[in-house]
């Protein structure tokens, strides 16, 4: 099997794995909190969106086009083991966590 199959067939099998990532940024010292279903491709999905202008928390995006994508970092926080829940119960769980670190780190909640 070449190399391009395998490849495709080992990102077909590859379960997502929840969780909750921050994005931080380095010059003011915020602290942005998602959730994400799969926490894997979570960053390129939050920076495509904030290199093409239209991330939906405009605290986020006015921060990202003061002081331009070196001044941000994503960091993973915590995957959720989603083994034996439900959709809905994966659900509550990561928002649960969400609200957790949010709280934690006194942080912006990147939902709004």
């Amino acid at each position: 099997m070449n190399s391009r199959k395998a490849l495709l067939r080992a990102y077909k099998e590859e379960k997502p794995t929840p969780g909750v990532y921050a994005v931080r940024c380095g010059r003011t010292g915020q602290v942005f909190v998602g959730g994400t279903e799969n926490v894997a491709t979570r960053q390129n999905g939050v920076w495509f969106s904030l290199r093409l202008g239209s991330h939906p928390n405009a605290r986020l995006q006015g921060a990202w086009n003061a002081h331009g994508e070196t001044a941000f970092a994503f960091e993973v926080l915590e995957t959720i083991d989603d083994a034996g829940l439900e959709p809905k119960g994966r659900a509550l769980r990561l928002a649960d966590r969400r609200k957790h670190w949010r709280q934690a780190l006194n942080a912006v909640d990147l939902v709004r």
